[in-house]
């Protein structure tokens, strides 16, 4: 069953009599219904493609947390074979806010690592829907150094509003193991790209997306805090989210006018959630030839075009 936004109602609407119209065309009990079917669904598919190439960034906020958008688990299913996650952090406990591994992707190994939100309430619940604890960030730590030791690439999967903000966190380093993990990121001598696949919420995205290359989906958001934080800090009223979401600048386009990102992954007709199959291959095939710029560069240019480009961003303005 699909779930639409407000703003999507015009769509609804139009998709509707479409389901209704093939159930009649199933039934037999209409005459000539082709043609007229035909007519609405290319109306429907327009007004869709036409809505989403002019959303605000309010609306891409809702968009990228859409329940149904592809997660990690999704990602790693469609993209890596014999994954093999790693748990713990060595020092406190497992969190499973975090996701980290091996596996084979295009016929290479790969260290794959990012925030789980879950598909449904159990897992959601099991993963803290992707707010990692510090345990969770040095788990990240921990296996971003492993694949530095054996030399395999890192790609990190971001989609997380933001670290989880608990006092149990606070009271076991929150603050320092998202410093530290952000360090270990850029300090690695691999090839590191991250993909933003839906939110890339404060600290808690940055924290493993300080890499070579940062690509985002196309209706993902990137930004130091949540428009409904951002609201309450600057207004005290999170109503104004939508006000907050449009002066940050947290969209895809956005941000690679600024060079904080390097490319936007297109999503299919109505965003990732509506074709999942599709965003998935489309962000493979863009991982993939990140990864193929940085084959063979020494493991010092490595490190020296990574900070370079966090040093220049902002410059080109």
């Amino acid at each position: 069953m699909r779930s639409y936004f407000d703003f999507e109602k015009p769509v609804a609407e139009l998709e509707a009599k479409v389901l209704e119209l093939r159930e009649l065309s199933a039934r037999g009990d209409a005459v000539a219904i082709g043609e007229e079917l035909s007519r609405l669904e290319a109306k429907a598919e327009k007004a869709l493609a036409d809505l989403y190439a002019n959303l605000t960034p309010w609306q891409k906020t809702q968009v990228a947390r859409h329940p149904q958008r592809p997660h990690f688990g999704d990602y790693i299913r469609g993209l890596v074979q014999e994954f093999t996650p790693f748990s713990g952090d060595r020092q406190f406990g497992e969190d499973a806010a975090i996701v980290a591994g091996f596996g084979w992707f295009s016929g290479r190994a790969v260290c794959f690592l990012g925030q789980e939100k879950g598909s449904d309430t159990e897992a959601r619940i099991k993963h803290n829907f992707g707010m990692a604890r510090p345990e969770g960030y040095r788990k990240a730590i921990r296996i971003m150094q492993l694949a530095c030791r054996f030399g395999l690439p890192v790609v990190s999967l971001v989609d997380t509003a933001g670290a989880f903000p608990g006092v149990d966190a606070e009271e076991r380093g929150q603050a320092e193991a998202i410093a530290r993990a952000t360090e270990t990121s850029l300090a690695l001598s691999v090839p590191s790209i991250a993909v933003i696949l839906g939110e890339g919420g404060s600290g808690g995205a940055i924290a493993i997306a300080a890499c070579n290359r940062i690509l985002m989906l196309e209706h993902a958001i990137y930004t130091v805090a949540s428009p409904e934080a951002s609201a309450s800090i600057l207004w005290r009223d999170s109503s104004r989210a939508e006000d907050a979401a449009t002066s940050m600048k947290i969209t895809a386009q956005d941000l690679l006018k600024f060079g904080v990102i390097e490319q936007i992954i297109a999503e299919p007709a109505g965003g990732a959630h509506r074709d999942p199959k599709a965003a998935i291959s489309a962000t493979g095939a863009a991982i993939q030839a990140a990864l193929a710029e940085l084959d063979g560069m020494p493991a010092s240019e490595i490190k020296a075009a990574r900070a370079e480009k966090f040093l220049n961003i902002g410059r080109k303005l």
